[in-house]
This record gives structure tokens, C-alpha cells and sequence, in this order.
């Protein structure tokens, strides 16, 4: 029986109780998916054109672009999301895996290429510091305990009871909790280089590696048990498979559309209230919006305890993102669909983004030539790119309207002198984005990529809770909140927000209740 039958009956209005969802990011739309299936009628808004959020694509001159993540880890969760929503994945999206994951390209020319092969890893280890050969094998051992605690036991739960917490953080501890992941992984590893390599994994969440509490090192394990993947189609097309998922419940995706507030009564949120002037009647709402977006600007007129005004100040958000989008009218063919462009500073360029928020003049890259397994998100013999630098947030005081079109020049030569010779000729389409456009565009605080920076003291118990602490009917999901940034981690957000609401028949049956005192003569 479709999960919609116990709420309907024939030309009858739709009187399953309501979740508004705030934002069709790809934790929104998976949250309302969810709930579609467990008996919800779901109504999503977001101000775009099409759903994605951060996971967008622009298309333009035969090209399409994945705006934001390409990496696409643990995809069992994927497989999962759709199985409870009585589909099949494979029936709607095709996974491939990425080997190896990434090419990584060291300042001084020396590549490794990271794999999940043990052999092929250890054979790269000992040409740049044999020695390391050990430690990468008692890292790997060490990532694992911590993807068995930190990832399999806790990633699904909401932390909204100090007891649990504390008796989490014990165990958490007992791990190297309160260690950085740079820490942990210079304990295996002598080589600067092999520091680094096996460090940056935080910074594809939005976490400084210096700061980003260790662990963050689970992702080495993850990886390696289940491998890169990539959609093809990009990104967006798991996205639009989603989506899929969201209206085959008989949920409702607006787009172009606005929420400028959470209309409330007390504790609880009665309605949403667009750009329009429009107001959404809602039982339940859920913001995917950024957290400090959510209290600082929806609930701006509430009266909050903990996310007060002041508290949002003080938190530290994310770095941000510059992300040039190109197409060629040549194919690069020995470039692989991940590489990672390491420039010569590795601590100090992140102290510059993350504790004195400077723009440097120097930056590491990432570069995304999807049509190394795709090539159909190109015209014929062309290729699609995306490069991708992490600079600071808006609290730089950054000018991007006078700054772009410079730095975007200045990441063109780096990849001319290093992975695509001859690029300036080949350019045949363009775009970029930069923080203003997080801001404006995504409505991030500080123009942050990925909300709160994910370090001990602003996550789990210390991130703002999937349940929120403000109202009583209010969930949030995505990147803002447990678990944290990253597809797998706003994936199992969504999973947690389904477990937490109200079952939607007892819901129903508080409505039947006062409708029929209100009928009553």
C-alpha cells in the first residue's frame, strides 16, 4: 500500500500532516524523501531554479558542470535512502568507481596517485620515504578503530543529551578525539609530503587538517573499504534521481522561491513565510538552510536561547571557495577525473585562510575533469572542468568584484605551467563562482562553503542539534548540523531527522481530533 493511502481518500484534499522543508539541497531533498515515505505530505522551497543547492549544475554551450561535491564516498547510503523509499538506486542513477581516487600532484612535480590498493599505495610510499611503509599500515589500522566508533556507531544518531555525549566523548577520547587529524597522521608518517597527502582529506569538508578534530582520519578507512565513485550524468543527477524520489510520494519541490522567516506561536513553528508574502501552514518544518542563516535570519524575531545572535558571532565558520568552471575545445586524456594541485606552503597556507582569513597570493588546487569517465558532459572531443581553490571567508574582507577576474587569471597560469599546457588557447566557455556567491547565491553565513568548521568544540553536542534546541517541532539537516559536511554526512543527517519526528498517523489523529470538537454543534 503506497504510504500515502492511510492519509487519503478519493477527491479528498490531501490531509497527511505537513513537513516544510527549507531547501532542496541534497540534504533537504533526501530529509523530504524520507519523510514522504514515512507518511508526510512534503512541500520543499528553495530559491533556485532547480534543486541542488551546492550540488547544482550550470549548463551552458553543450557543456554541464557539477557546481559543487564530485566525490561520492559510502554509497551504500545511497542505496539505503532509495530502498526505503521503495525504489531501487541502480533504477534511476549509474555509480562508477574513480581508480585510482586522486592523482596528487606535489609542489616540486613528484606524483602519487591515491588508491585503495595496498600494494600500489606502499610501492609510492617507498619511493618518497621507505620508512613510512609501517606507518602507513598502522595509520590505516588506526583510521579503521575510528571509523567503527566515530562513523558506524554514531554518525546516525543525534547528540542532543549532554549524558550521551559524555559518555560518547569518553569513549571518543579513549580514540585521539581531541587530537587534530595533522597530529595523528605526523605520529605514522615522517615525510612532510606524506603528511600532507594523507592530512588533507578535512579540507573536502570544509575543515582545517590542523584543527579538524582527528576524527576525520575515518575517511582514509572509508574510502578504502568502499572507494570513490563518481554519477554519471555528474552530480546532479543523483541529485535529480533524489528528487525523483521526493515526488513519487506525492511531495512538492517550489522553486524560485524564498522563506524569509519561521512563523511561530510559543515553542513550536506554525508556517513558513516566502519573499512573496506567501505563508505555508506547516506541523513540522526542516531548514537544510545553513544554521546561522536559520537563527540569525528565519528566527531572527524569536527569542533564542542558545543560538542567540551573539553566540552566532562568536562561532567559527568554514573556509570558502573560488571555483572557476571551463570547457576546452581539446581533450586532456592524461589528466584523471580527481587531482589534487598541491602549491609550495601547506601550514601557512591554511593559517592564512583559517586563522588570519588573508587572501594569499599562493593556493592549492583541486581539478575535476568529469569527462575522464564521462564524456558526454562535453561536446564531442571537448573536455568540462572545474578547479576549485580554498580561500577565506567573507570575514577576509575580500573585494571578489575587483579580486576575481585576477585570481582566476592567476589560477589559469598554474595550470597551464603544471597539468594543462597550451589551456589558455582551449578555453572556449567560462564561468566562475567565488564566496559572494555562497552568500548571495546559497545564503551562507560569512560566505562560508560548508557552515560551522568542523572542530571538536563545534561538533556533535557543540553543533546545532538535528532537533532543535529553539522549538519544538523545528529539525535541522545538511551540512550545518550532526554529522557534518559532505554527501555521506548530510545523507545520514536526513536519516536522523526521519527517526526524530513525530510518527505522522499520531499527527493525523491529533487532527481528526480538533476537527471534530470543531465540528461538534
Amino acid at each position: 500500500m503506497n504510504v500515502a493511502s492511510r492519509f487519503l481518500t478519493s477527491n479528498v484534499i490531501d490531509q497527511r500532516p505537513h513537513a516544510v522543508v527549507i531547501g532542496a539541497g541534497v540534504g533537504g531533498l533526501s530529509t523530504g524523501a524520507l519523510l514522504g515515505a514515512k507518511g508526510y505530505r512534503v512541500t520543499i522551497v528553495d530559491p533556485l531554479d532547480e534543486p541542488g543547492g551546492r550540488a547544482y549544475a550550470y549548463r551552458q554551450d553543450g557543456f554541464t558542470f557539477d557546481a559543487g561535491p564530485t566525490i561520492i564516498t559510502a554509497p551504500w547510503l545511497f542505496e539505503n535512502l532509495w530502498r526505503d523509499c521503495g525504489g531501487r538506486l541502480s533504477d534511476d542513477v549509474e555509480l562508477r568507481p574513480n581508480s585510482p581516487f586522486y592523482r596528487v600532484r606535489f609542489d616540486d612535480g613528484t606524483v602519487f596517485d591515491y588508491s585503495g590498493d595496498r600494494e600500489a599505495m606502499e610501492a609510492q610510499i617507498a619511493r618518497i620515504e621507505p620508512g613510512d611503509v609501517a606507518g602507513y599500515r598502522s595509520f590505516l589500522e588506526e583510521s579503521r578503530r575510528i571509523y567503527e566508533v566515530a562513523f558506524e556507531e554514531l554518525a546516525h544518531k543525534p547528540f542532543h543529551s549532554l549524558l550521551f555525549t559524555a559518555k560518547t566523548l569518553a569513549g571518543l577520547v579513549r580514540l585521539g578525539g581531541y587530537r587534530s587529524v595533522y597530529s595523528v597522521v605526523s605520529r605514522h608518517f615522517k615525510s612532510d609530503k606524506l603528511r600532507t597527502l594523507f592530512s588533507f582529506h578535512p579540507l573536502l569538508i570544509g575543515g582545517n587538517p590542523f584543527s579538524a578534530t582527528s576524527f576525520y582520519c575515518l575517511i582514509a578507512h572509508l574510502e578504502g573499504k568502499y572507494g570513490v565513485h563518481h554519477a554519471i550524468g555528474g552530480t546532479n543527477a543523483l541529485v535529480r534521481g533524489i528528487a525523483s524520489l521526493v515526488t513519487r510520494n506525492g511531495g512538492v519541490i517550489r522553486l524560485k522561491q524564498t522563506v524569509t522567516a519561521i512563523e511561530t506561536e510559543g515553542r513550536r513553528a506554525t508556517s513558513v513565510r516566502l519573499a512573496s508574502g506567501e505563508r505555508i501552514a506547516a506541523d513540522i518544518v526542516v531548514s537544510n538552510a545553513d544554521p546561522a542563516t536559520t537563527y540569525g535570519k528565519l528566527l531572527k524575531d524569536h527569542p533564542r536561547r542558545r543560538w542567540t545572535d551573539a553566540k552566532l558571532d562568536r562561532a567559527d565558520y568554514s573556509m570558502s571557495l573560488f571555483v572557476w568552471y571551463f570547457g576546452t575545445n581539446r581533450r586532456y586524456d592524461d589528466v584523471l577525473h580527481h587531482t589534487m594541485i598541491f602549491g609550495p606552503r601547506y601550514r601557512g597556507l591554511l593559517d592564512d585562510i583559517f586563522r588570519t582569513h588573508r587572501l594569499a597570493e599562493d593556493f592549492s588546487l583541486y581539478l575535476h575533469r568529469p569527462t575522464a569517465s564521462d564524456p558526454s558532459l562535453a561536446p564531442q572531443s571537448c573536455d568540462a572542468f572545474y578547479v576549485l581553490s580554498p580561500v577565506p571567508n567573507l570575514k577576509s574582507g575580500t573585494d571578489w568584484n575587483e579580486t576575481a577576474e585576477r585570481y582566476r587569471r592567476k589560477i589559469e597560469r598554474r595550470l597551464e605551467a603544471t597539468m594543462l599546457p597550451g589551456l589558455s588557447r582551449h578555453i572556449v566557455t567560462s564561468r566562475i563562482a567565488t564566496p559572494l556567491d555562497f552568500r548571495e547565491r546559497l545564503l551562507s553565513w560569512q560566505g562560508a562553503a560548508f557552515a560551522f568548521e568542523p572542530k571538536l568544540f563545534q561538533s556533535a553536542w557543540f553543533r546545532p542539534h538535528n532537533r532543535s534546541e529553539e522549538l519544538d517541532n523545528l529539525f535541522l539537516c545538511g551540512a550545518g548540523t550532526h554529522p557534518g559536511a559532505g554527501l555521506p554526512g548530510v545523507v545520514s543527517s536526513a536519516r536522523i531527522v526521519a527517526d526524530l519526528v513525530p510518527d505522522p498517523a499520531t499527527l493525523f489523529a491529533g487532527h481528526q481530533h480538533r476537527s471534530e470538537r470543531h465540528d461538534r454543534p
